[in-house]
């Protein structure tokens, strides 16, 4: 019996080449869009328009159902931006205006992407559910349990995206492109006359197109009526709890050394993130470079120091997820990724009796940065992760 593979098709190159890919193995494929945010609200240009994006705008959902015309497999659309606001959006704006610095792009996948897709998959008969992702499932059957793997393509590799999906999740997930390179993809892309095969690649953040994390923030809470509510009902209210339910803009404050000594004052601390440099608006008196080395949303203090101050030897993380293994019950020594583009550390995870976790590194971590998720490995194999909650930075 031919397997039906449902493929979450973003509209570039890597969700199309899967779809490509499965449809050449002879799999029964249907190809799943969807529609996320509202590209006109918010971010639009002086005259009402929408800023150019390269990711989930209503343009890659034209590519993504020709690719699917192309290779003649049905494909649906599916509008989903109310549970897109409610579980991506507004803890990204929360998370900001308490100081942290979020990672949207982790909550979409597990808390949105995957956790509807297995759904609508079960409802059409599918059996598995395939991304444009650069990892690798796996089952261990020693343990019992579905493990992620990096993908093969170390440049590429999306497993720290992914440490939130849980066993059901994994256990239907395909990543067919774990074990290719870009260029391979783009050949098979070329090879199949996908028109998505030379499109360039997304980096920024689907609803923020052109970076500006501040601006939106202030447009959103101001689009709000000047706070950010999450209903009680929600399924982010926990989180959102944990980050302060109703949230306004924090207003103006000072930024000042980690002896407390005043610099200058700033203008939201939803502006600035650790380890930033740029546009700190001080400068010390000897020409040293500053940095920001700690947030204090509560009293609105913007903490600077020098690049010494930066490295933490320790994290604790919260909100954890288990992969490889059930639970963490003593300590445990891995690899320790603190940001997407951070090179893995050597660490030992200590578990916490409330379920958290403290990571405590072997060599000091440059600018450690709560609201970031953190990911465990052990070769390529993901252990589980968690949320940054708090590094052992200046809290003056």
């Amino acid at each position: 019996m031919t397997e039906r593979i449902a493929v979450a098709m973003s509209g570039g190159v890597d969700s199309s080449a899967v779809a490509a890919l499965l449809r050449e193995q002879g799999c029964d494929v249907v190809g799943l869009s969807m529609q996320l945010w509202n590209q006109r609200r918010i971010n639009v240009d002086k005259d009402g328009n929408p800023l150019a994006s390269r990711c989930c705008s209503l343009d890659d959902l034209y590519d993504a159902r020709a690719v699917a015309d192309h290779l003649g497999m049905p494909f649906y659309v599916l509008n989903f931006e109310d549970d897109f606001e409610e579980n991506v959006v507004k803890p990204f704006v929360s998370s900001y205006l308490n100081g942290n610095t979020p990672s949207p792009c982790v909550a979409c996948n597990s808390r949105l992407k995957f956790k509807t897709l297995v759904k609508l998959a079960e409802d059409i008969g599918a059996d598995k559910v395939a991304t444009g992702h650069y990892a690798q499932v796996r089952h261990n059957d020693a343990t019992g349990r579905w493990e992620l793997h990096k993908g093969l393509d170390p440049n590429k590799d999306q497993s720290y995206f992914l440490f939130e999906l849980t066993q059901d999740q994994l256990a239907v997930a395909m990543f067919p492109l774990g074990e290719m390179s870009k260029k391979e993809v783009r050949d098979l892309a070329r090879r199949h006359g996908l028109a998505t095969a030379e499109k360039a690649e997304s980096q920024e953040i689907c609803f923020i197109p052109d970076g500006n994390y501040a601006q939106f923030i202030e447009r959103y809470v101001a689009e709000a009526g000047g706070e950010v509510i999450a209903e009680p009902q929600s399924p982010v209210a926990p989180a959102l709890v944990q980050l302060g339910l109703r949230r306004t803009l924090p207003g103006p404050g000072d930024v000042v050394t980690t002896d407390g000594r005043k610099l200058g004052t700033h203008e939201g601390t939803h502006r600035f993130t650790i380890g930033q440099r740029r546009g700190l608006g001080v400068f010390s008196g000897d020409g040293t470079p500053l940095y920001v080395v700690g947030i204090d949303s509560a009293t609105r203090r913007v903490i600077v120091g020098t690049d010494d101050d930066l490295p933490g030897k320790s994290l604790i993380a919260t909100r954890m997820n288990w992969i490889s293994i059930p639970e963490l019950v003593e300590p445990l020594r891995c690899k320790v990724r603190i940001r997407y583009r951070h090179t893995e550390a050597d660490a030992v995870l200590h578990p916490l009796p409330d379920g958290n976790v403290r990571a405590v590194f072997d060599e000091p971590q440059r600018a450690i940065t709560p609201g970031q998720a953190t990911v465990f490995y052990d070769g390529d194999s993901v252990i589980g992760g968690g949320w940054i909650q708090a590094g052992d930075l200046p809290q003056c």
